[in-house]
């Protein structure tokens, strides 16, 4: 079975581009025109968004339609705070950081706050891919090394060289000499006790390999919940043998927390579930809620050593409006206690979807932790053959019962849930409601 490319996974195929009524017509022909074939749009029918409230998306005739696919917005959609903030900042000025700023050097020390101490020095950028980006070079300049281990299902960002780490992008192909892949830790196939061991020892082996080929390891990246690769976030700590493995050879542990960070997890940042400190950490996305901003923080050595080669600096990184977006975003995660709303609703959404089970035995595998959630769809629960073509089926079928999602995983089998943390107990019920009526309408 052929791998497929992340973007494909849920995208809309232009061959069905008459089926479509003649308004969606004609704007999906407009969309297709101007952007052309690099042009992605979510579902077999594309939506006309035109206004966001918390965790739903409304379109062009009011229709509401729950977001379950969507980790930017992740205060939820159309946020006063936010809104308010950026407004009244833009107002008075918005440039770039090599002027001091006190929202800026506030909004500085209260992300770092979020961290252990170690990792105390922060740069700001404006996409996850460029945090991705900023993460590896400076892992380069500090160990002298350029190789790099990827799972193999990974996405990291779209700039040359974080593409180059984003094999879900190219198909699963490794397509750099200075990359190697290891397999996700699958917790549907590895027995739980083995996977640490296992996913451990495919790290030790992949440097091995760069150490006969003459390439000096610099690090390991992943993000802690394994998005892309299908969601794979259980036991708690078991990354923590892989995490001594990379320090053993003198590498790094990049955490890219684009997905997971935010609360996402059920904590502040995934990677505290599993006590460790990683070397740097990425974060973009949800950081705004929706006001394009992101951030690397590592060590001051590390920092150092990139500065002593090149420096670094953004034009629009860490803006006054920016720094208001973020300091909303902390303030409302906060004061809404959307984190451990984040624990207790995902509980009851994946405890709602376990009970489904013994009646559909199409889904295989419920898991995740926090708002961010795993389904995998197979032919066969006792042979676990997966089932790529009833996942999308699904999620253009979700579509129709207003509920916005996406698939993922290497072949597209596994529906990835993963809403605004604006998501309680009433919206998994509408979810769990439209899940069981996709269900039935597909015979599943």
């Amino acid at each position: 079975m052929a791998i497929k490319s992340i973007l494909s996974m849920n995208a809309f195929d232009p061959k069905n581009l008459d089926k479509l009524d003649p308004q969606t017509r004609a704007e999906t022909a407009r969309r297709l025109k101007v952007f052309g074939s690099a042009s992605v749009l979510f579902f077999q029918e594309p939506i006309e968004v035109v206004k966001g409230e918390g965790c739903y998306l409304i379109d062009r005739n009011g229709e509401r339609f729950l977001d379950c696919y969507n980790n930017v917005a992740c205060i939820g959609h159309g946020h006063p705070r936010v809104a308010d903030y950026v407004a009244r900042q833009i107002k008075l000025v918005n440039s770039h950081t090599r002027y001091l700023s006190k929202i800026v050097d506030d909004y500085a020390e209260k992300l770092l706050s979020t961290f252990p101490a170690p990792l105390s020095q922060l740069t700001f950028t404006c996409t996850g891919s460029e945090s991705n980006d900023l993460a590896l070079r400076e892992s380069f300049y500090f160990t002298g090394g350029q190789g790099v281990i990827v799972t193999s299902g990974a996405y990291h960002g779209n700039s040359y060289l974080t593409t180059m780490v984003s094999p879900s992008s190219s198909k699963g192909k490794c397509v750099s000499k200075f990359v190697k892949l290891v397999p996700p830790p699958d917790t549907y196939r590895i027995p739980k006790e083995k996977l640490a061991d296992k996913f451990a020892g495919d790290i030790e082996k992949a440097i091995k390999e760069f150490e006969d080929e003459g390439i000096k390891f610099a690090a390991l990246l992943f993000d802690d919940i394994f998005s892309s690769d299908g969601v794979f976030s259980d036991p708690k700590g078991f990354i923590k043998k892989a995490i001594d493995v990379v320090h053993k050879h003198g590498g790094l542990y990049i955490a890219d927390e684009v997905q997971p960070g935010f609360g996402r997890t059920g904590m502040m940042w995934g990677f505290e579930r599993h006590g460790v400190v990683p070397d740097i950490v990425t974060m973009g996305k949800p950081m705004g809620n929706g006001f394009p901003m992101s951030a690397c923080v590592t060590r001051p050595e590390i920092i150092d050593a990139l500065s002593s080669s090149t420096g670094y600096f953004n034009t629009f990184g860490g803006s006054p409006a920016a720094a208001a977006a973020g300091t909303a975003v902390l303030e409302v995660l906060n004061e809404d206690e959307l984190i451990p709303n984040a624990v207790k609703a995902g509980d009851y959404l994946r405890a709602g979807l376990k009970d489904l089970m013994s009646e559909h035995h199409c889904l295989g595998d419920v898991r995740g932790t926090g708002l961010f959630t795993g389904l995998e769809i197979v032919k066969d629960p006792e042979s676990k053959e997966i089932d790529p073509e009833n996942c999308t089926l699904l999620v253009n079928q979700l579509r129709h019962h207003n509920v916005l999602i996406g698939c993922c995983g290497a072949f597209g089998n596994i529906l990835k849930i993963r809403p605004p943390l604006r998501f309680y107990e009433k919206d998994a019920d509408f979810f769990l409601d439209s899940f069981k009526a996709s269900l039935k309408d597909l015979n599943l």
